[in-house]
């Protein structure tokens, strides 16, 4: 399936590697029966207004039916959007899609004068309250977090109207989304066999993995003019999602769009700031690599269409998706016997969908509702670094399922700052695995380089993608436009930072920043680097220390966001308030490229 150039419809595709959507609603018709129960449930969410300062008892039961509240909600938005996931283009889910989205608006309108009521509460009655009723004990981590935030917290009114703006000011995100996954349409290419093939998200990679350099050159020039086609209808719906960023921004009284974001997750800037010093800092490492590739692939100009094929020479890989799954499962043995069952269940219970097929969302994904098992999206194309995505997925997953068992649903959904920590881990111990078990020179030194890879794919790549959302957000807070020509003159300028004079810098790639979805998650992508960074630290204490590490590391899987991110992560060793593990990954870059370079010799 993987290698048909006709990419099947839904309908086609084998029941088996499609994901058990029933086990969240059997039927449309019940997903309507539990709409309709939540809207029922608003009325009941209204009668708390005005009250919650009476009593412990009317605060506790506030509390809990909005946990019950949100739970169905949670449940309603995942089964609608995934159903759309599966098929943009249909329709009947793209209604389902926007009525969740409509209701979850509602929901968050009638429950918004939660926060200032609550903050209108003396801390010293609070505390009482607490103390007072064994219930709001469970809530006290929640009402201590709400009182860190009170300086950006408005009136019961204000609240009320900054949520229901939210329809409208998610359009600049719901617009790409559907630009960019259901309307827009690359051409087709002649691929290294001779035959015609068409360019999707799915096909992409690959497509610039072909060893043959016309194919890899014909398909970036064939999707980045694709978009350039679009740059002006591209840069405005990027600069509407900013503007409302800043818009967000200045309602709530924060210095800066930079700050609101981290502040969600009680992060210094500095963190993010650092990450981009010490990246800058090493700069020379990614020169020594992309010198490397260039010294290795034997040419005399290296373009940006030769940065993802393998360096190695007659090393082909690939790998069915059985054969994937069996590969991930001995990667994972370091995580022990309770880890490999959890990741077990979730291939052999449909937790998956596999496959690529017409309409589907592009990328991967892990996701899901509190009290089903997690789901994980794929499209799965058997190279090498789509065995990396699945080990990575269930990461995601696995860190759900474990935080879902633990933790009561007010405390089960941890926060994006750690969100990357799990995949990454299973990424490390994965490629370690594969090293260890490889004898063939030249397939370690293939395998290396897919790691070195990830770290310019994650560490270096991901950070320019956070510099280049920072200094976006400060032109549009300064008063500037975000025009075409500006933002790919910017992207143009961290592409010759970010990667030096050892190659050359192709204009065609000024404008990826409009293919790069995580844009419209506003401060999303750092996360992945800072993440990486401390994957390589747990990945590393586990195969040094083993079962201590490794209860360590479940114990902060199942922590859920019962505590702020930086100190669920010193449970599992790592402090990422300081430089440290950035500085110790970038140091295993270091490593990785001598034992390159002496591979190659």
């Amino acid at each position: 399936m993987a290698n048909n150039k006709n990419i099947p419809k839904r309908s086609e595709v084998d029941k088996r590697f499609t994901w058990a959507i029933e086990d969240l609603y059997a039927t449309d018709e019940l997903w309507q029966e539990e709409y309709n129960r939540i809207k029922e449930m608003l009325p009941r969410i209204s009668e708390y207004q005005g009250k919650l300062s009476e009593s412990a008892e009317t605060l506790l039961g506030y509390l809990k039916l909005s946990d019950e509240l949100y739970q169905l909600m949670e449940r309603v938005y995942v089964y609608a959007n995934q159903k759309n996931h599966e098929d943009t283009a249909n329709p009947v889910y793209q209604d389902l899609s926007s009525k969740a989205g409509t209701l979850y608006v509602q929901v968050s309108s009638a429950t918004a004068f939660a926060t200032p009521e609550i903050l209108s509460i003396p801390e010293e009655k609070l505390k009482q309250y607490i103390q007072e009723c064994e219930g709001l004990r469970l809530y006290e981590f929640y009402l201590q977090d709400i009182i860190r935030i009170k300086p950006h917290v408005l009136s019961a009114e204000m609240e009320s109207l900054l949520a229901s703006a939210g329809e409208v000011t998610e359009a600049a995100d719901n617009i790409y989304s559907m630009f960019n996954n259901a309307d827009i349409k690359f051409p087709e290419i002649i691929d290294e066999n001779g035959e015609s093939v068409r360019i999707t998200h799915g096909r992409f990679v690959k497509l610039l993995e072909s060893r043959d350099r016309r194919v890899r050159k014909d398909a970036f020039m064939g999707l980045y003019n694709t978009y350039n086609s679009f740059r002006n209808t591209l840069a405005a719906t990027y600069s509407a999602n900013v503007k409302q960023e800043v818009f967000y921004t200045k309602a709530r009284k924060y210095n800066s769009t930079l700050e609101r974001a981290l502040d969600a997750n009680n992060i210094p800037v500095e963190v993010y700031t650092n990450l981009i010093e010490a990246v800058h800092k090493n700069m020379d490492l990614m020169y020594r690599y992309v010198k490397l590739r260039k010294k290795l692939l034997g040419l005399d100009e290296m373009h940006m269409y030769d940065l993802y094929t393998p360096l190695v020479p007659d090393i082909k890989m690939d790998i069915p998706y059985e054969e994937a799954k069996k590969i991930v499962e001995e990667g994972l043995q370091p995580l022990g016997e309770e880890y490999l069952a959890i990741l077990r269940e979730g291939f052999s219970n449909r937790w998956i969908d596999v496959y690529e097929n017409e309409n589907k969302r592009s990328g991967a994904y892990s996701w899901g509702a509190y009290g089903t098992h997690p789901y994980v999206l794929l499209n799965y194309n058997e190279t090498l670094s789509n065995v990396f995505t699945l080990a990575h997925e269930m990461g995601h997953a696995i860190h759900s399922y474990y935080s879902d068992k633990i933790q009561p649903y007010r405390y089960a959904g941890y926060k994006i700052f750690v969100a990357e920590v799990a995949s990454t881990c299973n990424e490390a111990l994965l490629i370690n695995y594969l090293l260890k078990n490889t004898q063939d020179k030249k397939q370690k030194a293939y395998l290396v380089n897919h790691f070195l890879e990830k770290f310019k794919g994650t560490l270096y790549r991901q950070t320019m993608f956070a510099e280049f959302e920072m200094l976006t957000h400060r032109m549009v807070e300064k008063g500037e436009s975000l025009t075409a020509d500006a933002l790919c003159k910017l992207y143009h300028d961290l592409n010759v930072l970010y990667f030096g004079d050892g190659i050359v810098v192709d204009p065609e790639i000024d404008m990826e920043w409009a293919r790069i979805p995580h844009f419209y998650k506003y401060f999303y992508v750092y996360q992945y680097a800072t993440g990486f960074s401390a994957a390589i630290a747990i990945s590393r204490r586990i195969l040094e220390e083993g079962k201590p590490a490794v209860d360590d590391y479940i114990k902060f899987l199942s922590s859920g966001c019962s505590d702020y991110p930086i100190e669920l992560l010193k449970i599992a060793g790592v402090d990422m308030s300081t430089t440290e593990p950035v500085n110790n990954a970038l140091q295993f870059f270091s490593e990785l490229l001598d034992q390159m370079e002496e591979l190659m010799n």
